[in-house]
């Protein structure tokens, strides 16, 4: 390959490198990394074939290779038949110095606007928390009269007035458990953080799962254990995987399989609230074989008391979004019928941090 390989690396967009058959000649990280398949599997293959592009481009691109000039593409959906694919932006153009190379540039659009996204979501959950905590405290006290009311008025009664008293008592506590829901969503508490290693807390959310909700699922793990440790709250993000492993549970029927993935993208950057920039390369997706999110309110699952469930409260995931936002971190979801992915994106311990860590051990 003429291109320098350091420079080549270091591109923070995916690229490919194509030859005149239209067969792969090299791919750099990037590349590997967003079609989650290595330079050996890439190289020597037809393009078409490893990078699936919802447009025609064939002949488009085989004008463009034969008169040696760019192609651009934009907001066509690309993937790789090993992750979900994802709205880019697709440049082709000659390399200079050859007859008949082309590089293939592919920028993900995704990752900025899911990240503008997760903001909004972030600030509509907290502007539900004020008015989750009032509604509750407010709501909870003439309940309590209504349900002690019933049960007065049902030790006089039978038959059909005895069951509608029956319906008013019980109607009532569902309403106070949900109402207990809307509470715990507002008092959480701000996340203490420290190194936390991903898989250990993976695994109790599993095992959790496993003997209770998620007993009826097969439950697999494709863990990459090189992972450093994240920085993050231990209790809240276990609350935040078994949060999605009940969704995924519930998402899918008896027989149905949750895989539980990690791995390393470096490629991944969050603006944070003060304008610095943060590294969020840790990645954790877990993925059902379920029916996949309602197409209404897939763009909005993260809002308060937005559900796909019949008597869904809404609150889950938007305390999940919560809880990742807070301890500096970025969640999304690609749904499908048949595979849904929901991916949290988490920083590594910073240095100052590891190096405090490493001196008192």
């Amino acid at each position: 390959m003429i291109i320098d390989a350091e420079l080549w690396n270091s591109l923070p967009v995916p690229a490919l490198l194509l030859q005149a058959d239209e067969t792969i000649a090299d791919s750099n990280l990037a590349a590997e990394n967003f079609l989650n398949l290595s330079t050996k599997a890439l190289s020597g293959a037809l393009v078409w074939d490893k990078v699936m592009i919802d447009a025609p481009l064939e002949e488009a691109y085989a004008r463009a290779r034969d008169t040696q000039t760019p192609l651009f593409v934009n907001d066509v959906d690309v993937g790789s038949g090993e992750r979900p694919p994802l709205q880019c932006n697709v440049q082709f153009a000659p390399l200079s110095g050859t007859d008949d190379q082309m590089l293939m540039l592919i920028s993900p659009r995704e990752i900025s606007t899911r990240i503008a996204q997760n903001a909004q979501s972030y600030r509509a959950a907290r502007s539900a928390i004020g008015m989750a905590e009032m509604l509750a405290h407010e709501i909870k006290n003439p309940l309590a009269g209504i349900a002690g009311s019933a049960q007065l008025l049902s030790m006089g009664l039978s038959g059909e007035d005895l069951e509608l008293t029956h319906l008013i008592v019980e109607e009532t506590r569902r309403i106070v458990k949900l109402l207990d829901q809307v509470e715990q969503f507002g008092n959480v508490q701000a996340p203490r953080l420290r190194p936390v290693n991903i898989h250990d807390v993976l695994d109790r959310a599993r095992q959790s799962a496993s003997v209770g909700f998620g007993a009826h699922m097969l439950m697999i793990e494709d863990y990459d254990p090189s992972l450093p440790n994240t920085h993050a709250d231990p209790d809240q993000l276990q609350q935040v995987f078994l949060n999605l492993l009940k969704n995924a549970a519930q998402a899918g029927g008896p027989g149905g399989a949750i895989t539980l993935r990690t791995f390393y993208d470096p490629a991944l950057r969050l603006r944070r609230r003060d304008g610095s920039q943060g590294r969020l390369p840790l990645q954790v997706e877990i993925i059902d074989d379920g029916p996949g999110l309602p197409p209404d309110i897939a763009a909005e699952v993260f809002e308060p008391f937005v559900s796909g469930r019949e008597n869904g409260t809404g609150l889950g995931l938007a305390l999940v979004s919560k809880l990742i936002a807070d301890m500096g971190g970025w969640i999304s979801v690609d749904s499908v019928p048949g595979r849904t992915v929901f991916r949290v994106a988490l920083p590594t311990v910073p240095r100052d941090i590891a190096a405090s860590e490493e001196d008192t051990d």
